[in-house]
């Protein structure tokens, strides 16, 4: 037996968070009824289950995916302003596939990609702190009072920031080459971080997460991770 929004998410219909909102929703019936009990459980392979009138098969084969996004793509499925989204990297031939978490378009780098709606949602839930590091240059040189704020944490308007890890790489004359490593998700942190200690970003791009890189992976290409990349990511999510 196995609960249902788990099920719903192992079939890529949506993530973990979603799937439960579909629930809540009463949008899925199992065997002719609606349900909207959470943690409802069914057997994957005698129950019936429907979303909004349509038949779930098995569950797809988990695809797991790492992309390196240049600028200028939105980091969504669809984009009703007809704007070039991160899907547009990837062959449709892949299938249904889901960003985990997001880059802002002006954002190059790592991101990854899955059908597996449990491991999306365990990635991005604020309880698995995984490392994600950025490598930024930014206007005018940056000072040791600036540093150790981004160490120490940095307020903005959505609360105070972790401490961060930072590497001063190069000063110029008017930019300073920074990597700085974040455990959070707030939406365009590190951007917000850097321009309230006064030295706005110029360029930003993810270089890791976790024990990932972009090592081999070109600019605007992917790679499928390997089976043992996979396997220390879920012992991580344990």
């Amino acid at each position: 037996m196995e609960r249902l929004q788990k099920f719903l998410a192992a079939t890529g219909v949506a993530s973990r968070r979603n799937s439960e909102e579909l629930i809540q929703q009463g949008r899925v019936k199992v065997n002719g009824r609606v349900v909207t009990t959470l943690g409802t459980k069914i057997d994957p392979i005698k129950d019936k289950v429907h979303v909004d009138g349509k038949l779930l098969g098995n569950k797809e084969e988990p695809i797991y995916l790492l992309l390196n996004k240049p600028k200028g793509y939105i980091t969504t499925v669809k984009d009703t302003h007809d704007r070039k989204t991160v899907m547009d990297l990837i062959p449709k031939r892949m299938g249904r596939l889901y960003p985990i978490g997001r880059l802002d378009a002006q954002t190059s780098g790592l991101l990854l990609f899955t059908n597996d709606g449990e491991v999306t949602y365990k990635l991005t839930h604020p309880k698995h702190e995984f490392s994600k590091t950025y490598r930024t240059a930014v206007k005018g040189k940056i000072t040791h009072e600036a540093v150790k704020q981004l160490e120490q944490g940095v307020k903005l308007e959505d609360g105070l920031t972790a401490p961060a890890k930072v590497n001063v790489l190069e000063i110029d004359n008017d930019k300073s080459l920074i990597e700085i490593t974040i455990h959070e998700g707030k939406n365009r942190q590190v951007r917000r971080m850097f321009e309230t200690v006064g030295f706005p970003v110029h360029n930003l791009k993810r270089i890791s997460f976790s024990f990932l890189d972009l090592k081999g992976v070109a600019l605007g290409k992917f790679r499928m991770l390997t089976s043992q990349e996979i396997k220390k990511l879920k012992i991580l999510l344990k």
